[in-house]
């Protein structure tokens, strides 16, 4: 199992040309699978999508100090 995770303004699903999801401000993660992947693959690549430093703190200036959960952001 691989990740690509990415900081966005926004993102887009659109299947046909019609928009079937979509988010503001957060992480787009592309997620490739393989047949020999198992649950705990999934649930460890989650953990640390989830808790990845990527967003900034406005109060201390740091760039890369929050995460998409502390910082309210969609995936």
């Amino acid at each position: 199992m691989r990740a690509v995770v990415q900081r966005v303004a926004s993102a887009s699903v659109e299947v046909e040309g019609r928009t079937v999801s979509a988010i503001g401000p957060g992480l787009l993660v592309l997620v490739g699978l393989h047949e020999s992947d198992v649950d705990s693959d999934a649930d460890y690549i989650c953990r640390k999508v989830l808790n990845m430093r990527l967003f900034p703190n406005e109060e201390t200036g740091k760039t890369w100090d929050h995460s998409v959960i502390f910082s309210l952001l969609s995936m």
